[in-house]
């Protein structure tokens, strides 16, 4: 019996702690609503001293299919012609997956610095690198707790004798620390995100202003779609390239010898010796040979010139830039109800350790 009475007699313990510890707060009710005021006035502070952010979010969907079964959409026509189409393949070395490392990567993100880009307002217009460099804004106390540094700068600028690399040069091997800064910027603002299950990329971009960040946006995705659209053919145009040098010799070769053949037939008429009709099949062999070897690289060019069409991939945009009508961040509500709950938070406790020192004492 006594020992199914311990956990009623437990129960009623801790039901008088929150009794008491109820009676506590609610007795200091103007010290926890005090704070609780301080804590919506710093977070309202808090919050308005962010600078808006405003996202663009774009979703697109590249073509990712076997080239070896796109060839065959041609290859009949192909065939018709005479032209045997060779559409055995490698992988594509570039998966979609390694799509975020190229948007990130320092080349990629320095084809963005001569871009012009122009506000909301129209009040600014200027390169994007400019735009990055030297009109991003910022919290208050970001320049409070950057102006040491910015100090220590001007003073090792003072004695430094290096000579600075122009900030309008545009080298991915050699930065300069302005540019290094803006790299590191537009990496975080920039992000880039693959479904594997559907292979939809989407890009978002994060800016100070709305029209910029959807013209950045709308520059990201065309600069990517030109990095694959020229990575999956240039093996193609290099080969078309190539053929069409050949081809042109071997033209110019067979023309060579079909007026050769026409010349020595013009110049030989009535004539008939043994001589002349071994010159004469020499000619005409020569001619054939050289009429056959551009034949076939007729042929190639024009395999050559439907590979590179058919590699070209195409793209599908599901979700288009649009200029954002809301900001992204900050979030005001969110950063109230945390500064309210801190305070809250850190009023009971100030009140536990408080009473803890007056039960010692």
């Amino acid at each position: 019996m006594v020992q199914n009475n311990v956990p009623d007699v437990e129960n009623d313990a801790q039901e008088i702690d929150l009794v008491e510890l109820a009676k506590r707060l609610w007795g200091e009710r103007r010290f926890l609503l005090k704070c609780g005021g301080i804590a919506v006035v710093v977070g309202l502070v808090v919050a308005f001293s962010i600078p808006k952010e405003y996202s663009t979010t774009v979703k697109l969907a590249p073509e990712t299919s076997d080239p070896s079964k796109k060839m065959g959409n041609l290859g009949g026509l192909a065939a018709m012609a005479g032209i045997n189409l060779n559409t055995s393949s490698g992988a594509d070395a570039i998966s979609p997956d390694l799509y975020p490392d190229v948007v990130g990567s320092v080349p990629f993100l320095l084809e963005l610095f001569p871009v012009q880009v122009t506000d909301e307002d129209a009040t600014l217009s200027t390169s994007f690198y400019e735009y990055m460099d030297e009109h991003q804004k910022s919290a208050w106390w970001s320049s409070v707790l950057r102006a040491p540094f910015k100090l220590l700068g001007v003073v090792k600028d003072m004695f430094s004798k290096e000579k600075e690399k122009d900030s309008n040069e545009l080298s991915s091997f050699l930065l300069t620390q302005e540019q290094s800064d803006v790299i590191e910027d537009l990496q975080e603002r920039i992000s880039v995100s693959v479904d594997k299950k559907t292979l939809v990329i989407t890009v978002s971009v994060q800016m100070q202003d709305p029209l910029i960040s959807a013209n950045v946006t709308q520059v990201v995705l065309n600069n990517l779609q030109n990095y694959i659209t020229s990575y999956r053919t240039q093996k193609a145009k290099q080969d078309l390239e190539f053929t069409e040098k050949v081809f042109g010799e071997a033209r110019e070769s067979y023309y060579k010898a079909q007026r050769a053949y026409a010349a020595f037939e013009d110049a030989n008429k009535n004539i008939i010796s043994a001589s002349y009709r071994t010159e004469q099949e020499r000619l005409k062999n020569e001619m054939t040979l050289t009429f056959n070897v551009y034949n076939t690289l007729a042929q190639k060019l024009e395999q050559d010139k439907l590979r590179v069409q058919e590699q070209t991939p195409v793209y599908t945009v599901i979700q288009p830039a649009t200029v954002p009508l809301k900001a992204s961040s900050p979030k005001k509500p969110l950063i109230l109800i945390g500064f309210v709950f801190l305070a809250i938070f850190g009023a009971v406790g100030y009140l536990f350790i408080k009473d803890l020192f007056k039960v010692d004492s």
